[in-house]
């Protein structure tokens, strides 16, 4: 579809240029500052909502509203965005956390105009990773965006937010290198030099080089998904960062990692992805079953919290690596229900500690009695969270089993075994969460701490717990909402791959025996599947 106006660049520069105007408005004590903020954060919005709603075909699979500039044109970089269905849920979903966020932040009383100014800042960046298709230009928003976040936890964070920061930039920023030489080593290879990320899906690597790009990838995104034993920078930065910081890292930032392990490695690299799949799978069993366990072990709220968020990704590595269009489905389902349930329920975790001034769970007991309301919501954000039915996060779990189930890659023994130990950590998790809330919200009143009556949650801070849950249970009735705006898509990409199954599956490889036993009638059925391309 060709579109004439260039939406993307408005929407992706948007929210960063309209920040430089922060220092220069009028203000007192942060007021003007925040109003201001929150109407470009609602414009930006309601402007993705309307651009996609008339320009946006879900029924296509393809590329679409491309736009393209030279840049640099001496070392071929160019300005270019695109999206497809990969995309456009996830700017949507950036556009609805980022707004609440905002909204969260009313009571910054510290450099408002600074915490404004970065807070748009970072909007702007993860429109633009989402929607690049230049190389280069992907690698440079996807470091840009790491300065933000870093100064937003350094200066708004708890007492340990320096070390916490710092380890955030380490991690992410070392493990971003690799994007970098992983990319340019496509780039590179043949006659035909390019940093344009369709075209270098076209190219025709060598198994050798495509498994080493593949490795590269796999590390710089699972840095940021977070994949174990590279997640040790999320619980720190969860337990220091502000509530609306936190709401943005859980709520869009792991789903980064999850859209570039989607977008490179899977759909760039679907030969080298057929070798990796399994370790994916047992790579998302860990992330499951550990997050599950350490989240039981935490005696800070957020941190829990935080050790769920490693549990509940680890779905999305079940549903990439198991190799069809119902696996893929859910891996994306599970990227939207989590960023919203994350973000809620780090937003209600801010509202009790605005009125504890602890995260120790120790030290909280009986607040239920003054916060009613508040008890209300966290238990509805919790139920979303364990998959209660009737919620998004039921429907994404339930969809990546599926998923695993219906793989025709894998043996029976395989495919058990897996469903099995991912159960462990899918019982786990109500016990951790309901535990959590007990623990907070009922029995006796912690000692003198709380002597005075807890006001409740305001209607402000209502409201953003309901722009939350709404969708929460929306999607959770009727899937379709979200499902609709990317299934041509991830449907496409999981053809493409099966088709690389059969030979792959010839090179002998134990888990896919199963597989070439059956391989000429898949050949058969892959080769319609990738016409359809």
């Amino acid at each position: 579809m060709n579109v004439q106006f260039p939406w993307l660049t408005v929407l992706t520069l948007l929210p960063l240029v309209a920040a430089f105007f922060i220092p220069v408005l009028p203000d007192r004590e942060g007021k003007t500052v925040r109003w201001y903020a929150l109407a470009i954060a609602l414009l930006e919005f309601g402007l993705s909502a309307m651009v996609f709603w008339q320009h946006y075909d879900a029924q296509s699979a393809q590329i679409q509203m491309g736009e393209t500039m030279p840049w640099l044109p001496q070392i071929g970089l160019n300005w270019s965005l695109a999206v497809d269905g990969l995309a456009v849920p996830l700017i949507l979903l950036t556009g609805l956390v980022n707004t609440v966020a905002i909204f969260a932040a009313w009571q910054v009383k510290q450099k408002p105009r600074l915490f404004y100014f970065l807070m748009l800042a970072l909007y702007s960046a993860q429109i633009g990773v989402f929607a690049a298709q230049d190389l280069i230009l992907f690698f440079l928003i996807w470091e840009l965006e790491l300065v933000p976040v870093y100064l937003l936890i350094s200066i708004w964070g708890g007492t340990k937010r320096q070390y916490a920061a710092t380890k955030f930039i380490l991690y992410t920023a070392v493990g971003s290198l690799f994007i970098l030489i992983a990319g340019l080593a496509m780039a590179f290879y043949g006659g035909d030099f390019t940093l344009n990320m369709a075209a270098l899906g076209l190219k025709d690597y060598p198994l050798a080089l495509e498994l080493l790009a593949y490795g590269g990838f796999l590390i710089a995104f699972g840095v940021k998904l977070p994949i174990f034993p590279l997640h040790t920078w999320l619980p720190d930065a969860h337990g220091e960062a502000s509530a609306p910081v936190s709401m943005v890292l859980a709520g869009v930032l792991l789903k980064m990692g999850g859209y570039g392990l989607i977008r490179f490695n899977l759909q760039m690299l679907p030969d080298a992805h057929i070798y990796f799949a399994p370790v994916l799978i047992a790579l998302g069993v860990v992330n499951i079953v550990y997050g599950a366990l350490t989240a039981f072990g935490q005696e800070n709220l957020k941190r829990r919290l935080a050790y769920s968020s490693i549990s509940h990704m680890g779905f999305v590595l079940l549903g990439i690596g198991a190799l069809n269009g119902i696996g893929l489905n859910g891996a994306m389902l599970q990227m939207l229900s989590h960023g919203l349930i994350a973000a809620v329920l780090f937003f209600l975790a801010g509202v009790t500690y605005d009125r504890t001034h602890t995260l120790a769970m120790e030290k909280m007991s009986g607040i239920a009695q003054s916060m009613p309301k508040t008890f209300a919501l966290f238990t509805a954000g919790s139920m979303a969270s364990l998959a209660l039915p009737g919620m998004s996060g039921f429907v994404s779990e339930l969809t990546v089993f599926l998923g695993l189930t219906n793989s025709d890659a894998y043996s029976t023994t395989f495919k058990v075994g897996v469903i099995f130990l991912a159960a462990v950590g899918v019982i786990i998790t109500p016990v951790y969460l309901l535990s959590m809330v007990r623990r907070v919200f009922t029995g006796k009143q912690a000692g003198d701490m709380f002597d005075k009556l807890l006001w409740d949650i305001n209607p402000r801070e209502t409201f953003i717990a309901l722009s939350l849950l709404v969708p929460i249970i929306a999607v959770g009735m009727y899937p379709k909402l979200a499902t609709q705006t990317y299934d041509v898509t991830t449907t496409a990409i999981a053809s493409h791959v099966h088709a690389a199954l059969p030979a792959v599956a010839q090179h002998h490889l134990p888990l896919y025996a199963q597989l070439t036993q059956s391989a000429p009638s898949l050949v058969s059925e892959a080769t319609v599947a990738d016409s359809t391309l």
